[in-house]
């Protein structure tokens, strides 16, 4: 059977990609007021940084592609577990899930890492609902697995997802294309204000599901994470506001 038992509390966390690989306990964000640490993206192989233009800011937020930039999974294993091993609170591995046999090796590997009490599987964007499902099953395990999903609205990969008895999906921040300064065209996601009412009008529609739901984007007040709650979700992901400093974690 898939393990689940994945407590949040309090029910929030940070983004993939926003607070690095390991918790900093002497950050400007104060970790013990989250249900968990999420870690920069991590894939099997080392990844270099996208090229070409990579930040594109607009008056909604920023469209970011970046390439998931990281020294892959054997040399993070190397840098930072003994950080996971010491962290207060709990750290989920995401893992970008790349294919089923790079995908279960490496929870192989991760369910032997002291510290690590989940993995959060980065699924590629529109990636079919069949694909989908062989890169969860060859994840299931002894670690609790979320599935962090670009949700454009397919019902059909969600309800494949559902079925598959994992502790969460994560609806993550949209994706779009912008001009750059240069006139070219880049794709990435979207951070900022923009995406809140897209994350909520998504959550609102799953109201269906019977895996718990976690929402991502658009978090900017404490008044948006109740909101999210409040629509179903059963803990939020900050992202691009940590960027800003201290979070007012209060909610």
């Amino acid at each position: 059977m898939p393990k689940i038992d994945l407590v949040l509390e309090p029910p929030l966390l940070n983004a993939a990609g926003s607070l690095g690989f390991a918790p900093d306990l002497h950050g400007v964000v104060d970790i013990h007021q989250l249900g968990a640490f999420i870690t920069n993206p991590i894939s099997t192989a080392p990844r270099q940084p996208a090229r070409g233009n990579r930040w594109t800011p607009f008056s909604g937020g920023v469209l970011l592609h970046t390439g998931h930039p990281n020294p892959g999974l054997q040399e993070t294993i190397k840098r930072y577990a003994e950080q996971w091993r010491r962290s207060p609170i709990p750290v989920l591995t995401h893992l970008l899930a790349e294919n089923p046999e790079q995908v279960e090796r490496a929870l192989r590997v991760l369910e032997e890492i002291e510290g690590v009490g989940g993995v959060e599987l980065g699924l590629p964007a529109n990636i079919e609902p069949e694909d989908a499902g062989e890169l969860i099953k060859t994840a299931l395990g002894e670690l609790p697995i979320i599935a962090r999903v670009h949700y454009n609205g397919r019902k059909e990969l969600i309800a494949e997802i559902d079925r598959m008895g994992i502790a969460a999906i994560c609806i993550s921040p949209p994706r779009g294309a912008l001009p750059g300064s240069d006139g070219a065209i880049t794709s990435g996601r979207l951070y900022g204000p923009c995406a809140l009412p897209i994350i909520l009008g998504h959550l609102r529609s799953l109201d269906w599901v019977q895996t718990d739901l976690i929402a991502c984007g658009g978090i900017f007040k404490p008044e948006d994470v109740e909101v999210m709650l409040n629509a179903g979700a059963k803990a939020v992901q900050l992202d691009s506001v940590l960027w800003r400093g201290k979070w007012p974690l209060e909610i």
